[in-house]
């Protein structure tokens, strides 16, 4: 048995947010003792886990309260619960792309910084007569990036 300060501790939460999480339904496994303490066991941890992985996922607590009711169905909504994380997934999967889109743009601005930073101006980057980058300087950044 666990109370929620040793899982608070073994899982980096907040005792507050794992109140919070009961709250909204996220923890409907949760046994309390007569005095109204939650008690977590060692079957709790597993849905710990998962709660943690789908909220570090930026899926909504109401969602995630839907996920774990029918956890705690059973098998009869293995189909919604299978659904469900194959949705997440793709979800997760275009966040992720559109994240490594994002930081492969700054890694152009930052080798462009710094090229500007050591030539003491990014003017040597326009195109004549305007502030607009040459394409060339991009190509050469991709052309960098390959050796």
């Amino acid at each position: 048995m666990y109370s929620i300060g040793e899982i608070s501790n073994m899982y980096g939460i907040p005792a507050d947010t794992l109140r919070y999480y009961d709250k909204e339904g996220l923890l409907p496994f949760v046994k309390k003792t007569a005095g109204g303490r939650r008690i977590f066991t060692e079957d709790d941890l597993g849905y710990i886990e998962v709660i943690e992985c789908l909220k570090k996922s930026a899926i909504p607590v109401k969602e995630i309260a839907k996920f774990m009711e029918w956890c705690m169905i059973g098998d009869s909504t293995l189909p919604q619960r299978y659904d469900f994380i194959i949705e997440q997934e793709a979800v997760l999967e275009a966040k992720i792309h559109q994240l490594e889109a994002n930081l492969a743009f700054l890694r152009w601005k930052k080798w462009y910084y710094q090229q500007a930073r050591d030539a003491g101006t990014e003017e040597i980057f326009f195109e004549p007569g305007t502030r607009q980058v040459a394409r060339k300087w991009r190509d050469e950044y991709e052309k960098s990036l390959k050796q």
